[in-house]
């Protein structure tokens, strides 16, 4: 079957909120000299305020499964959207740094429970054919509000905006957040979610509704996955027949991560400026990048149905890999502005069809019916604990293109993808073409 209007309607609606997920993670990086200017702040206090969302990511990743679990995905995503608006407004009218502070933590909770949430809804809406590109929807629209967030900051940049330009920057994200919140009350609720609830009419309602083929077979077949388990309120995630998934989960988030993707975003501008950019140059290369970071999604989502995930994962790592070695030499030695460029275009880039478009892909599928919203959660925690450390670390570290230690933190990036890609080769199943009930089987242990 091929997806209809009402299934790709809904996933373009579920997904967006991974456009203000981007847009949050990106735009901070057109304001860090701002605040750091305006409020006097060290390197560890720079990291501290970039990574307080980040701490709210983990926060919202955490608290996310269990309303998702007892008033459904959907709904709770509604709940995401109103902190989303909470922080565009705030951040917009911060009096001081405590209350900047606080709505870039709301809008972390919010990011974080979009990042359990979001991809948890579409896997569950989603044909197993068209799994990973419908799933993938959300990566697209994370990269998609990256690419927005830097092109605002550009633009706006290049207003009159004066002393309140930073504030212009980080409130412009009210427009998107409210969008998301209305059009969250148009579309259906998870059937897996209802069948689990015991709603197996409104169950067939939905999936005849998004094109289904068989929808009495399906229910059927989650009903029984279902029952295989205690009962998914009660269904403890970290048994023994979970292991291999919460394995794979934690290990394919952690790697998303551990090769910098989220420090490199938050800080973009700093790095060009490390390297000798000017501000308007280092915001217009931010966009480049962003633009890069969009255009390699759409390849990785349309090969991850049909190449699969493995070879994506483990062909992008080793472009990652590579690049952030080029990087570190770069910043070892002689600023070269050229060579930097080109070198994070190709990160993005690999990072962007390879780690980016599988990860959320990964998670949402190999975790069984009865734990899925706890192993989301899981993988979701994972991600933003490792996202937060190493984001607020990097101000610390970082140095100046040229000065001892400034590749440091690049060659560590490049070294976790060298394990990565060992540990994905040795250990990661290919699930693509599968329905959510045969990878059960597939990574049960």
């Amino acid at each position: 079957m091929k997806p209809n209007r009402v299934l790709i309607g809904t996933c373009l609606v579920a997904a967006l909120g991974g456009t203000l997920f981007g847009f949050d993670t990106a735009v901070i990086s057109g304001v860090q000299d701002a605040l750091r200017d305006l409020f006097h702040l060290d390197g560890f206090q720079q990291g501290m305020v970039t990574a307080v969302a980040l701490v709210g990511t983990v926060l919202g990743a955490l608290i996310a499964a269990k309303p998702g679990d007892l008033y459904g995905r959907r709904d709770s995503l509604k709940v995401a959207g109103v902190f989303y608006l909470a922080c565009a407004l705030g951040c917009a009218l911060a009096w001081n740094l405590a209350s900047l502070v606080f709505f870039r933590f709301l809008g972390g909770v919010a990011v974080g429970a979009s990042s359990v949430l979001g991809p948890l809804y579409l896997a569950e809406i989603s044909p197993a054919r068209w799994r990973g590109r419908l799933v993938g929807f959300f990566q697209f629209n994370v990269v998609f509000g990256i690419l927005l967030a830097f092109l605002s900051n550009y633009l706006v940049g290049l207003g009159d905006f004066g002393a309140h330009e930073w504030r212009w920057k980080l409130g412009v994200q009210v427009v998107p957040a409210f969008l998301f919140f209305v059009l969250l009350w148009l579309i259906p609720r998870s059937p897996r979610w209802l069948v689990m609830r015991g709603h197996d009419a409104e169950a067939l309602h939905v999936l005849r509704l998004i094109g289904e083929e068989d929808p009495e077979r399906t229910v059927g077949r989650i009903r029984r996955s279902v029952h295989r388990q205690q009962g998914f309120q009660t269904e403890p995630l970290f048994r023994a027949p979970h292991w291999k998934p919460v394995f794979l989960a934690v290990l394919v988030a952690f790697f998303n991560q551990a090769g910098g993707i989220n420090a490199i975003f938050y800080y973009l501008n700093p790095i060009f400026a490390m390297a000798g950019f000017s501000k308007v140059s280092g915001d217009l290369q931010s966009v480049a990048v962003g633009g890069t970071n969009l255009i390699f999604t759409v390849v990785g989502m349309a090969l991850i149905d049909r190449v699969g995930r493995r070879p994506l994962l483990l062909w992008g790592t080793l472009g990652c890999g590579l690049c952030l070695a080029g990087i570190a030499a770069v910043f070892s030695g002689p600023a070269r502005h050229d060579l930097l460029v080109w070198l994070l275009v190709g990160y993005i880039a690999c990072h962007a069809f390879g780690q980016g478009a599988v990860v959320w892909v990964y998670i949402s599928e190999v975790f069984p019916n009865a734990v899925r919203a706890k192993g989301q959660t899981l993988g979701g925690t994972t991600h933003w604990v490792m996202a937060a450390l190493i984001s607020w670390g990097f101000p610390v570290f970082a140095r100046p293109a040229g000065t001892p230690g400034a590749g440091l933190p690049f060659a560590v990036f490049a070294l976790m993808m060298i394990v990565q890609i060992v540990v994905v080769w040795r250990f990661f199943p290919e699930t693509k073409g599968t329905s959510l009930e045969e990878v059960e089987e597939v990574t049960a242990a």
